[in-house]
């Protein structure tokens, strides 16, 4: 509760920056015995805690936290995407499905399928036996364009350059959405998270805590965008995901500086997170 107070008082202006050290090298990706633990919530969760044990009492500001790494293939797979798994490697989105597929794909209210109920396993495995110990936080939903891009692959990068094909963007923008909106729902219910706060570590032991923002997404394809493409296909589905949750943490890899700024001066974003800082020039940010 000290450091949740102290992440508080930090979004809040009333505090200092918030610094957080790891306690040991690990790989962003744990992949040791990955395909076991991919098909075993308990298994995933016991190799979780395993990475986040060594930040409790360390003299950090992070919050030690977990979650299902189940990866980018987590939202796709409710409308019915294959996924493939190899060695040393996180899961990867079998073929992209055809646009009749994905209109009957996808009803208002989304079907579960196996990979959420994983996470949802995860959560209640996690809810039972760690206590207030570690926070647990939401699985890779990805963002509206990058689920898009995943579903329906490359070929949506030529439509969207192609108004004649905007009506068929805008329709797979809307699955996607939905999709987003139904995987974050169900996590955070099966967490018993609020719907406008959350923990959120990224793929890391540490996390911190976001009073003001509910829900992440990721937009890594919105890097390979132009600035009115931008305008018109993805910070209007950025909104939507915000609008539930009271705000956002985005996260992206890639350089694309028009696209920060951008971020930056929507008001539901909370936090930006560069996949590569080092390609930015801090002062700038």
């Amino acid at each position: 509760m000290k450091k949740e107070q102290r992440h508080i008082d930090f979004w809040e202006g009333r505090g200092p920056s918030l610094i957080l050290i790891p306690p040991q090298d690990v790989p962003l990706y744990d992949l040791h015995d990955y395909p076991r633990r991919f098909e075993d919530p308990r298994a995933m969760w016991e190799s979780e805690m395993a990475r986040a044990r060594p930040v409790l009492d360390w003299p950090t500001d992070g919050i030690p936290t977990v979650r299902p790494n189940l990866g980018v293939v987590l939202v796709p797979a409710l409308a019915g995407q294959s996924y493939r798994i190899e060695s040393g490697a996180m899961p990867w989105p079998g073929e992209p499905l055809a646009e009749e597929v994905l209109r009957a794909a996808v009803p208002p209210e989304p079907a579960s399928c196996g990979l959420l109920e994983r996470a949802r396993a995860f959560y209640r495995i996690h809810c039972a036996e760690n206590g207030d110990a570690v926070a647990a936080y939401l699985g890779d939903t990805q963002g509206v364009f990058d689920i898009a891009h995943l579903l329906y692959g490359d070929n949506l990068l030529l439509e969207v350059a192609d108004p004649d094909r905007w009506e068929w963007v805008d329709a797979l923008l809307e699955i996607s959405l939905q999709l987003y909106l139904a995987a974050t729902r169900r996590m955070k219910e099966a967490l018993g998270e609020p719907a406008g706060e959350m923990v959120h570590g990224h793929g890391t032991p540490q996390g911190i805590t976001f009073p003001h923002a509910g829900a992440r997404v990721s937009e890594d394809t919105a890097t390979l965008l132009s600035p009115s493409t931008i305008d018109r296909f993805v910070l209007p589905m950025v909104a939507r995901c915000a609008e539930p949750y009271g705000g956002l943490f985005v996260h992206y890899c890639g350089r694309h500086e028009v696209l920060f700024r951008k971020l930056a001066e929507l008001p539901f974003v909370r936090a930006v997170d560069l996949g590569n800082p080092e390609h930015y020039n801090l002062e700038d940010l």
